[in-house]
């Protein structure tokens, strides 16, 4: 069973940063495409960036492009989110998700909260 935990959410300021990690387990995670979501309050769940099983390719939503860095340690199992300049609208708690055999496997969440 695919698992995933989260880390490195909180409270931030508007210009802030922040670093999510998530460390995947029982499951080849070397051969896979990872990707970060988010979900704010009444809000649909929402791609926010992809990269492929070796990190030589990343994709972003246009909102955080410039901003969001995604990266990944094949030698760790380990997902990373590098926040830059964070802003109110990116409030969200943001999952970690992979499809592995057509199932798709999510984390637990991490809560992010930009605010003043």
């Amino acid at each position: 069973q695919v698992q995933f935990v989260e880390s490195g959410g909180g409270l931030v300021q508007p210009g802030g940063s922040l670093r999510l990690s998530c460390a995947a387990s029982r499951f080849a995670f070397s051969r896979y495409a990872m990707s970060w979501y988010r979900q704010a309050p009444g809000k649909e769940r929402e791609l926010v960036a992809t990269i492929t099983n070796t990190g030589g390719s990343t994709d972003y939503a246009d909102s955080v492009k410039g901003r969001f860095t995604i990266s990944r340690d094949n030698a760790k199992n380990t997902l990373y989110l590098q926040m830059n300049s964070l802003q109110p609208e990116d409030t969200a708690v943001y999952y970690c998700h992979t499809t592995v055999y057509y199932q798709y496997y999510w984390g637990q969440g991490t809560q992010v909260t930009v605010s003043s």
